[in-house]
């Protein structure tokens, strides 16, 4: 197997967690998580984006879907003003904004809504390094490679994310935080 296959049959592996990553990064429109995890296997495939080993296979990966989705939003809000624009040339009062698709939410299980929501509460680097780490068993260090973050910086948000989160579990009487953390 060459390497270019070997690498190819690595992300499949990566994929269903690649797409939940990109869904992230997409605040959790699917529809545009689509897009960005097919940008990102087309950039790799093209070899726009190559990976030359410097970290393992999956926070390279995530780096190209992150950058992706960063991409993706530039374009859209470019677009976005471009067209607020020419609807405030053309003298109508108000522009359509399509709504952000929610995120998936669990409403059976309390503890994953209520995580949800106190990973909501945080500020996007806390979010991003905390879901790295917990959700997509990144170290703290392979986050902040994926993140484009100084290894300092990284721990930072990622301790601040846990005490905020901590401090908005404990706070729901449901049950008890400390068994589930």
């Amino acid at each position: 197997m060459s390497a270019g296959e070997d690498i190819k049959a690595q992300l499949g592996e990566l994929h269903e967690a690649s797409f939940r990553w990109a869904s992230t990064c997409c605040g959790g429109d699917e529809d545009a998580a689509a897009d960005v995890l097919h940008s990102a296997y087309v950039k790799v495939l093209s070899g726009g984006a190559r990976f030359e080993g410097r970290s393992a296979l999956k926070t390279w990966f995530f780096s190209v879907i992150r950058n992706t989705a960063l991409e993706r939003y530039r374009k859209s809000s470019r677009r976005l003003r471009l067209l607020e624009r020419w609807f405030d040339a053309g003298g109508a009062t108000e522009t359509h904004r399509p709504e952000p698709h929610p995120v998936e939410r669990l409403a059976s299980d309390q503890r994953a809504a209520a995580v949800r929501q106190a990973l909501e509460g945080l500020s996007n680097k806390q979010r991003e390094v905390l879901e790295l780490v917990f959700f997509h068993e990144l170290t703290i260090e392979q986050a902040a490679s994926v993140l484009d973050l100084k290894l300092g910086t990284a721990r930072t948000h990622y301790a601040r994310g846990k005490k905020h989160m901590l401090e908005k579990l404990q706070a729901r009487e449901q049950f008890d935080w400390r068994a589930a953390l």
